[in-house]
Parts: structure tokens; sequence; C-alpha cells
């Protein structure tokens, strides 16, 4: 229903016959299992999917699967007629994860070159984690719920409007205000619906608030059961770091605070590295970690012991804050502070355009919300977001850029409100919608 840009790369491995087999790891509700059939059944005369959950939850006929006879035998048997040659057939494995087993098969799928073969699934990156992945022939691709962009794409925002946008990006140019306005306020729906695809739908589509919540809490509570899927040591943990999440937005300091997990002292981010990593590998939160020098590349420098967990999805959030009173984020109320949702819907679209997260933090210089790694230039970004009126109220990016201070970085982008595109002191002053183009 809706254009997403892993649509490209779709595409491409349809039309490449000797490519690696794909695997598009993502959360639940993102689109994943939608945009394979959508595409794989247009291009090849014979699409077949198989729900491994499904089975997995019933008739079990996967289960005993050692070799490629077997499986070739299963499918035969449940699908014989859709069968013919890698030329006109795909096999679409839907989730995996259910079977880790097969996942290992599909280098010997690939040799033998019977059919092609394209696969999803929630929790991959947990279940990779523990099985042996065959080098060579599996290509993993990361999914995500949609960005600002793909936002645009399903309320009818022109080609011509997008690219008008990035040019003013690239160029540093004022834009019309009318645009900018428009703008605006796409990106405070944006906050609201967020980016699971069955929420934008009630809400571009159908401009039903009260089922784009509702589809919210849902996928909510999906994410929680999966908390609940991993072994019995670690669930308590990493539900409760789930749950505590809404808390640590709230706050004007959003790093968790380890000991306030299970109320005991000297608590550290070691501790609890299983059940991060754990949430992480889910695709249901992202993480930002500290770094007190910036040095590029910034995963070699991430030396504090400080991180921050957001949201795969800006909708839970506002969801979670806000329920179905979204004229607290419409109307920019200035009794309610929106930084964690703006924080949110950056980590979204930073992830999502396949930066790892940073922050900076120093007691002497102050906090960035964000620093990636810039690898045109082989530096530091460092970007600070403003939900307010008063854009100007930073103080630890001039820092980073003072060429006679201890950082010397090139360049800071301040994201905000207001329809101002300026440059001082290598500071970038932009509309926060821009952030899309980063």
């Amino acid at each position: 229903m809706f254009k997403r840009k892993i649509e490209d790369k779709l595409y491409s491995y349809y039309n490449e016959k000797d490519a690696n087999i794909i695997i598009i790891d993502g959360a639940r509700q993102i689109g994943k299992s939608f945009i394979i059939r959508e595409t794989a059944s247009k291009h090849f005369a014979n699409y077949v999917e198989i729900d491994l959950k499904t089975d997995y939850e019933g008739e079990g006929l996967f289960s005993n699967i050692k070799t490629t006879k077997d499986f070739y035998l299963v499918v035969s048997a449940l699908f014989g007629e859709k069968l013919n040659n890698i030329d006109d057939t795909i096999i679409f494995l839907d989730e995996i994860q259910y079977y880790p087993k097969l996942i290992t098969l599909l280098k010997d799928l690939k040799k033998e070159a019977k059919y092609r073969y394209i696969a999803s699934g929630s929790l991959l990156g947990v279940t990779l984690k523990h099985i042996f992945i065959p080098m060579g022939s599996i290509d993993e691709i990361k999914m995500y719920p949609m960005d600002f962009e793909e936002f645009l794409w399903a309320n009818n925002v022109g080609v011509d409007v997008i690219e008008y946008l990035r040019s003013s990006f690239i160029n540093k140019t004022q834009i019309n205000e009318s645009i900018h306005l428009r703008m605006l306020s796409l990106f405070k729906d944006y906050l609201i619906c967020g980016g699971f695809p069955d929420a934008i739908k009630e809400y571009v589509i159908n401009k039903n608030v009260f089922n784009v919540r509702k589809t919210q809490t849902q996928i909510f509570t999906y994410y929680k059961d999966d908390c609940a899927k991993y072994d019995e040591e670690h669930i308590l943990k990493i539900s409760k770091v789930y749950d505590m999440l809404i808390s640590y937005m709230s706050n004007k300091v959003k790093r968790i605070q380890f000991k306030k997990i299970e109320n005991i002292e000297n608590s550290n981010l070691e501790k609890y590295e299983d059940e991060f990593d754990y949430l992480i590998a889910a695709g249901v939160v992202s993480a930002a970690k500290a770094v007190a020098n910036p040095k590029f590349p910034l995963n070699e420098s991430t030396a504090k012991n400080l991180i921050k967990l957001y949201y795969n999805d800006v909708g839970i959030l506002s969801n979670l804050l806000f329920k179905n009173n979204i004229n607290a984020i419409l109307n920019n109320d200035s009794d309610i502070n929106l930084g964690s949702l703006y924080e949110t819907a950056v980590s979204m679209e930073l992830v999502a355009h396949g930066h790892n997260l940073f922050y900076f933090d120093s007691k002497k210089v102050g906090e960035v919300d964000f620093i990636i790694n810039d690898y045109d230039k082989l530096n530091i970004l460092p970007i600070e977001i403003k939900s307010g009126k008063n854009q100007n109220n930073y103080r630890a990016i001039p820092k980073l850029v003072d060429k006679n201070g201890n950082y010397k970085l090139s360049l800071g982008y301040v994201f905000g409100n207001k329809n101002i595109i300026s440059t001082n002191d290598d500071i970038v002053t932009m509309p926060i919608y821009l952030i899309m183009f980063v």
C-alpha cells in the first residue's frame, strides 16, 4: 500500500539470479512481510509464501527437516503446482526465526539453485547471535518503521517538493514559508502516528486517531510479550527496563539510571548488558552510547558507562505520553515539553539511515543530543534537537566546533521548529523535518 525505500533493494535482488539470499530482519509490525509479498508476487510468476510461525504452532511440517531433500519434499507436498524453476519461482520463508536450522540450510539451497528464496523474521537479531550463519550466501538487511520521507510519500507529498527540500538542505537556502508550515505540520502528525504502516493507514487514510492509538497499544503489547520469550534469568529485568523507558523519556536527563532498575546501588551498564543487547537485537529499542572524547570513528571511543534507550517508534512514545490528546502535540503548548518526542523521531531517522547512535556527555562542557560518524569527512557530526521556541538555547555544541577548543569538529547542526536556515560559527540551524536528509 505504501511505498518503502527497501523496494529498490528487493527488485535489485529479484533481477540478479546469483545474488546472495536476502533475510529481512526487523521488529514486528513494521511491514516486512507485506513489502516482500507485494514485490515478490509481482515479479515472479510463481510465488510461494510459507508462514513458519503458523507451522511451528500447528502441524510442525518443517520441524524435522535436516537436508535440502527434506525441504523440497515438504514444499512440494504443500505447493507442488506453484513450483517450476529458479527463473520464475520464489519461496518466501516468513518468521524464519522459528526454525533457525533453516537459516543454516539456505547456503545449500542457494547452491542447488532450484528456486529463488527470500526470508524475514522478528527477533532475528536475537536468533542470529546463537547460530552459525553461512558466509557468502546470505545477506541480512535491517528494516525499520517508516521514516519521515516515507511518511511524506504516504501523505502524497510530491517528489518535486522533497527534492526542493533536499536542495535547501544541501545548499543551505531558505524554504518557502508555506512549504515550511506544511512540512512542520506533517512532522507533528508523524510524532502522533509514528512509522508503523497500520497506524499510518489509520491516520492518513481513515483519519481515525482512536484506531491509531489502538494499533500502537497492540504493538506495544506484542513487544512486551516478546520480552518474555528470553530465558528465565533475564525475563523480569528485560521487561522492567522496557517498562521504565517511558519514565526516562519524561526526564530532562534521559540516560538510564542503572540503580533504579532493581534498586541496587553501584549498578552499571555491564550488569544489564544482556538485557540491553536483547532489546536492541529485537529491534524494539535503539541505544545511544555516551562519548566524552568524540574522535572518529566513534565506536572506538565509547568509554563511558552511560547509555540512552529510545523506543523504536515515536508513535509508541506519544501514545504513552498523550493518548488521544493530540492537541498537546499539534498546538505546541508551551507548558508541555515535546523534547522526548523530537529526540525519538530523530533517533528513528538516524537509525533508518544506517547511523549508529551516540551522544556527547561531559560535566565541564555539557551534553549534545546526538553525535554520529561523518564518513564523507572522516569526522564527527554533532546534532542538537530543539522542540521549543528558543532554538539558541544550547551551550555544548559551540565548544565542540570551536577551532580553538579541544575537539575541533568541523560542523554542527541544530534542528528546531523555526523556518531558519543559517550558519553561524560552523553551527548550521535548520527546520526539524530536514533531519530526513542527514
